[in-house]
């Protein structure tokens, strides 16, 4: 078996698609596991903005996480109905270009793919931040972490669909196991002692209040709990990665997402409020998660607590899978409409869009590199383009109720208009809240996105119209034979096959020569004895040989040079080079040798015009080795 196989699997055939669809068991993993870990960095994230606040900062947990339960809701049957609006995979991008215009499905585009680096870069450096908690000593090494983790998804996601849910099935079950324990134990606990629980482990000195309460500080909690929302859209853009009947499947897998989310968001605000849990400062000696506190403060810190700290590092960094589930098919979808490159709708060896997901874990690992893998770091970036194609795509889909006029569109049009004007309000906020503090990179990235999207859209578009014809085929025999070139170093069975080739598309051939070389003198001889010598006896004008000056002992400048001036005074003909090249049996012999070849053929294509033609002849050294075997037997 290869290495490669061995990694990243063995090649898919398209007829074996249908075996890489999933049901919902399978979906959560893979479309669930950002909307399901928000639930341990959405409450600390909120938490973080209180700690000037001391104790007093945690009775305001429970009322934030209410208001964001409640957004959650509405967002959800906001997404159940474009599930089924658009079975085919509606997500904000399609919604919003198939009902508002292009210009807003590309914002909306923009928007996401922004959203879905941040997920990636987020969900890791939370699941190493969950590690750190439990092991401090790792603390310096948090950004190495990062970056390994990240590695290990991408192969992951390499894989194919059903292997990444093979994969993460396990965490996610055991994550969501360990929170629903900790939260049934803590409330069991707390009913036992009156609403008074002590803790099993004893927890952090909360700090001294420092700030007043206020209503700004109330909104920037807000807006930094409502990163517990990302993801929410991630059924909706992966619809067709579910087995038939599709459209059930996929909104049982959101139902089920979207309630174990609403629970273990009320679960940990409402046990953080009655444990008197303080956030930490992130990033800072002594810092412990608020998951790590609670779940020690509950059961202390034995076997059930290393289990459950590992449960969430896995999950947290595991994450990231939703982006890598959905960015690759966002970037196919806007490719199909020449908005990126073309690459991005190609899939490969596992059915998956491979450009895609390298693309992410690119832009996350600069992401995580910039921000030294710190997630209180990331998350003011975080939530707005979420946020914007929530608005996008549940205003779209109100238009889309309004064209339809089908039974009970009047109910679905103001579903999806609550969702617009509750998603559009949070936008607002989360940006005015979060501009300072970050934000701001996020709202120059979705221009530039844009920017490069119209870019791409207008090479193609020039492409097209430069490419297209009308003029029918030219049938041979009735234009000038090309002028062949073959460049040479030395007389070799490589530079035999490449003249032989060329001579069988014209007979105005020419050879060329770059001297000063250490091979200049023999290749003459050589010229006369194997190539003018044999064209003679056979009654034929031989090709010419022409010697290149070379006083800086460049070669493949010559020769450019050379074909360039050749096109210019053949103004009437075509140019053909043929350029010989030996192709090694292994891959590492590739660089015991110069490639001379490919840097000729690169520039003829760089400087030459459509006049110029190049041609590879190539000499397999594994078929001259059987040759020789042979004739020596």
């Amino acid at each position: 078996m290869r290495i490669i196989d061995l990694v990243f699997g063995r090649p898919l055939k398209t007829s074996e698609e249908r075996a890489e669809q999933i049901g919902p068991a399978a979906g959560i993993p893979i479309f669930g596991l950002d909307a399901l870990s928000s639930a341990a960095y959405g409450p600390e994230a909120a938490l973080s903005l209180l700690i000037p606040l001391g104790l007093l900062g945690v009775q305001y947990i429970v009322p934030i996480s209410l208001a964001i339960i409640t957004l959650l809701v509405i967002v959800y049957f906001s997404y159940r109905q474009t599930i089924e609006a658009y079975p085919g995979g509606g997500g904000s991008y399609t919604v919003a270009r198939l009902n508002l215009g292009a210009f807003w499905g590309l914002l909306a585009a923009s928007a996401l793919l922004a959203d879905y680096i941040l997920t990636a870069a987020v969900g890791i450096s939370a699941g190493v931040g969950a590690l750190i908690s439990a092991v401090p000593k790792l603390l310096p090494h948090t950004l190495g972490l990062c970056l390994g983790i990240l590695l290990v998804i991408t192969i992951v996601n390499l894989r194919g669909v059903k292997d990444a849910g093979m994969a993460f099935l396990l965490p996610t079950y055991l994550f969501v196991g360990c929170l629903g324990v900790t939260i049934l134990g803590g409330l069991v606990r707390a009913v036992l002692a009156g609403g008074h629980p002590v803790p099993a482990n004893p927890l952090p000195t909360p700090p001294v209040p420092i700030q007043a309460v206020t209503c700004w500080l109330l909104l920037r909690v807000f807006a930094s709990g409502c990163t517990a929302l990302t993801g929410v859209e991630a059924v909706s853009n992966g619809v067709k990665a579910f087995r038939e009947p599709r459209t059930k499947n996929a909104q049982m897998t959101l139902t089920v997402i979207i309630g174990i989310l609403a629970i273990l968001l009320a679960g940990i605000s409402y046990l953080v409020k009655i444990y008197g849990i303080v956030a930490t400062d992130p990033g800072q000696p002594g810092y412990q998660s608020i998951l790590s506190m609670l779940i020690a403060a509950v059961f202390g810190k034995g076997l059930f607590y290393y289990v459950a700290i590992c449960s969430i590092l896995l999950v947290l960094s595991l994450s990231a899978n939703t982006a890598f589930a959905d960015f690759p098919r966002l970037c196919r979808a806007i490719s199909q409409n020449n908005y990126l490159p073309h690459g991005f709708a190609q899939r490969g060896r596992r059915l998956v869009y491979t450009e895609g997901i390298v693309a992410l874990a690119v832009g996350t690992a600069f992401l995580l590199v910039v921000f030294r893998g710190v997630t209180d770091r990331l998350i003011p970036l975080y939530a707005v383009g979420a946020f914007l194609a929530f608005t996008l795509s549940q205003a779209g889909m109100v238009k889309h109720w309004w064209r339809a006029r089908g039974p009970r569109w009047v109910r679905s049009a103001l579903v999806n208009g609550l969702g617009a004007f509750v998603t559009g309000v949070t936008v607002v906020v989360v940006l005015v809240a979060k501009f300072v503090e970050g934000a701001w990179l996020t709202i120059l990235f979705i221009p530039l996105t844009l920017v490069l999207f119209h870019w791409v859209r207008g090479h193609y578009h020039s492409v097209a119209l430069a490419t297209r014809t009308t003029a029918p085929i030219e049938p041979p025999g009735r234009e000038t034979p090309p002028l062949v070139v073959v460049p040479m170093d030395r007389w070799s069975a490589v530079a035999k096959q490449g003249l032989e080739f060329g001579a069988r598309l014209s007979p105005d051939l020419t050879a060329v020569h770059v001297e000063p070389g250490e091979h200049a003198a023999l290749l003459r001889e050589d010229w006369e004895r194997y190539v003018e010598a044999p064209y003679r006896e056979a009654g034929g004008q031989p090709p010419e040989l022409v010697m290149l000056p070379s006083p800086y002992r460049l070669i493949v400048l010559p020769i450019v040079d050379y074909v360039l001036r050749l096109a210019e005074e053949h103004s009437e003909r075509k140019i053909v080079v043929v350029i010989p090249e030996f192709v090694e049996d292994r891959w590492y012999e590739y660089f015991l040798h110069n490639q001379r070849a490919r840097l000729l053929q690169w520039l003829l294509l760089a400087k030459g015009n459509r006049r110029i033609f190049t041609v590879v002849a190539p000499y397999y050294l594994s078929e001259s080795a059987k040759r020789a075997a042979r004739s020596d037997s």
